[in-house]
């Protein structure tokens, strides 16, 4: 009997035993990464949070809050191996759905300043820049700006 291997990367809930694997990836792609704390306070308080999985190799991550109408995104990332292969587009897709079905109207989420990557892939999913925060991310040498931006659904 010989093993196969998965064809297709699946997105499944993000269980406390794939925070070491997600924490790669976190610190892998952000200077300033969540905890594994961050990341198991999320599980615990119900957030969805969610992998992409292959053969049992996680390559990237979401987690969102929703509420009475309308829905967070708190973080969202691929490995940078997987970048640009449409991985965080299915991921977004899969949260907009799971916002749908909670009965959000919107999804908001902040995105830095510099990012530009990820706010054209947010655009071209129709998200829209609503507002700044000033400060908002921790930045080397000081504070990075956070562009806040809403999907309405």
């Amino acid at each position: 009997m010989s093993a196969q291997l998965e064809e297709t990367p699946r997105i499944r809930q993000m269980l406390l035993k794939d925070l070491d694997e997600v924490i790669v990836i976190e610190k892998e792609v952000f200077l300033f990464p969540w905890t594994q704390g961050n990341f198991g306070d999320s599980i615990s308080s119900g957030y969805h949070c969610y992998v992409l999985e292959l053969d049992s190799h996680i390559f990237g991550y979401g987690v969102m809050s929703i509420g009475p109408s309308e829905a967070h995104i708190l973080t969202l990332s691929v490995a940078s191996g997987s970048q640009r292969e449409g991985w965080g587009d299915k991921l977004l897709q899969h949260f907009i759905c799971l916002a749908k079905e909670c009965c959000a109207r919107s999804i908001f989420l902040e995105v830095r300043k510099s990012n530009l990557g990820a706010a054209k892939l947010y655009e071209s999913i129709g998200f829209r820049q609503v507002a700044t925060r000033t400060g908002y991310y921790p930045a080397m040498g000081g504070r990075e700006d956070a562009i806040v931006m809403e999907l309405v659904l």
